[in-house]
């Protein structure tokens, strides 16, 4: 992915004028003529080029003043993870921040968190996203609100709590300003509504190898029932007493149903979520860059869905997507960065052991 500066403006319009799907989430269309800004694959008459410019990220385009479109939805389009890996910083502060790190607190303990100073995390996050960390946390509480709207039927307060928002009014104006009326007028009557607990379809980029995931959870204990997955809540780590489910659903989509006795915790509960199914992971990105090494690439070939199974809880320092166990990979692992544990990965469920490849490396160089 390339960063904010760098998007090639011209490749971003002809991909909006053929509404490729490949590019849903990378980056967002803004149109100087309306002030909204749209999905690559948005439904509506695509735009004049003079009118449009395009930014890497949902918070890009909002803090430059554009609002979402209410037809393609910017909420639902896959969560961006082609970049994840050009900057770790940037992915730990992404994942506390989806965690609702910036809802109560501010940027600099954020940087704190990150052992970095806060000018340089802003830095930072101009450069990979094109908008600062407080208006990256402001658009994960517009579009979490956004899909509790039009997924739920919370009441528009409860709505405010579980997205992160500090108060009603907050909500409210915030919602005003960016959509010019109230939340409750984005409500489509008709939608439904789960009863018993909040339902949410979170989206992915295909393919996903579920049964793969399922196995891997199941082995290593976590709750697993056919193709349904369970977690119970605690206070002491999720904020809130309850439990979780996650199925997958239609193509791209997982279906969560979360029922907890604080909905301040489901912005949390949400992205270890993420975590736990890998639903950031870019199967192309990996493909791509995996498949130069001519031991993976069949391997590749063979499982393109295959994602790594997370922590609930993950405080460490390196992204799951980097980190390496087998020391015998450590050396040829280098060129697999950042995708370094999907290599790996790739190996295990071949049974190939990073001692295997080295005596395949050297009965090459014998010969």
């Amino acid at each position: 992915m390339e960063s904010a500066r760098e998007l090639d403006q011209e490749a971003c319009y002809r991909a909006v004028l053929t509404r490729d799907a490949r590019f849903d989430g990378r980056f967002f269309g803004c149109v100087k003529t309306t002030g909204i800004y749209c999905r690559p694959v948005c439904p509506a008459r695509t735009p004049k080029r003079e009118n449009m410019f395009f930014v890497p990220t949902a918070a890009a385009a909002e803090e430059a003043g554009f609002r979402a479109c209410l037809r393609c939805r910017p909420e639902a389009a896959p969560d961006m993870g082609a970049w994840r890996g050009t900057s770790n910083t940037v992915s730990r502060a992404l994942a506390l921040i989806e965690a609702g790190a910036l809802d109560e607190g501010d940027v600099d303990a954020l940087a704190g968190r990150l052992g970095v100073g806060e000018r340089h995390l802003r830095r930072l996050f101009r450069q990979h996203l094109g908008a600062a960390p407080v208006s990256v946390a402001q658009t994960r509480r517009v579009l979490l609100a956004k899909a509790l709207i039009h997924q739920t039927d919370l009441s528009m307060a409860q709505v405010a709590l579980a997205s992160g928002f500090g108060s009603v009014r907050r909500f409210n104006e915030t919602f005003q300003t960016l959509y010019e009326r109230p939340p409750s007028a984005l409500r489509r009557r008709g939608e439904k509504v789960h009863e018993g607990g909040v339902r949410l379809s979170l989206s992915y980029r295909p393919p996903y190898d579920w049964d793969a995931m399922f196995a891997a959870l199941e082995a290593r204990g976590d709750v697993v029932v056919g193709r349904r997955w369970s977690r119970a809540l605690t206070k002491a780590i999720d904020g809130a007493d309850g439990f979780v489910t996650v199925e997958p659903g239609e193509a791209g989509r997982v279906s969560v149903c979360v029922e907890a006795d604080d909905l301040k915790a489901l912005p949390g509960v949400l992205a270890r979520v993420r975590r736990v199914f890998d639903l950031s992971a870019d199967p192309d990105a990996i493909a791509r860059d995996l498949s130069a090494d001519p031991a993976l690439k069949p391997l590749i070939a063979a499982r393109p869905g295959l994602r790594l199974p997370g922590d609930w809880m993950d405080e460490g320092a390196e992204p799951p997507n980097d980190r390496l166990i087998d020391d015998a990979l450590t050396a040829r692992a280098e060129g697999w960065r950042p995708w370094r544990a999907y290599g790996a990965l790739h190996l295990a469920m071949a049974g190939i052991t990073g001692a295997d490849l080295m005596e395949t490396t050297d009965a090459k160089h014998a010969a």
